[in-house]
């Protein structure tokens, strides 16, 4: 059983930055897949980005890769999400995501713990 939490989000203007974490109970933490994903208002849940249990490898959605980065600190069972050069269309709630087992990462089916969400509102 894996319990997430976001923090990080809240208001920036255009072109600014946030960092957003995500804070992970259990033990077995760095055994997971971790991602991140956003939903806008009326709109589907979006894959933003993932990091696999060592870090090595990561993937971004086309809309993110060059300005958002994702790492993470297993020692510290927490995962980030640096977003810089943010647009008004970054707009929505963030969740962070663990998988356990591989599957698919940009879809929400394929991770099997979820945050509460972490609200982002990027101003023009």
């Amino acid at each position: 059983q894996v319990q997430l939490v976001e923090s990080g989000g809240g208001l920036v203007q255009a072109g600014g930055s946030l960092r957003l974490s995500c804070a992970a109970s259990g033990r077995t933490f760095s055994q997971y897949a971790m991602g991140w994903f956003r939903q806008a208002p009326g709109k589907e849940r979006d894959f933003v980005a993932v990091i696999r249990w060592s870090g090595a490898f990561t993937d971004y959605a086309a809309s993110v890769k060059g300005r958002f980065t994702i790492s993470r600190d297993n020692a510290k069972n927490t995962v980030y999400l640096q977003m810089d050069s943010l647009k008004p269309d970054d707009t929505a709630v963030y969740y962070c995501a663990a998988q356990q087992y591989s599957g698919s990462y940009t879809s929400p089916g394929g991770y099997d713990y979820w945050g509460q969400g972490t609200q982002v509102t990027v101003s023009s």
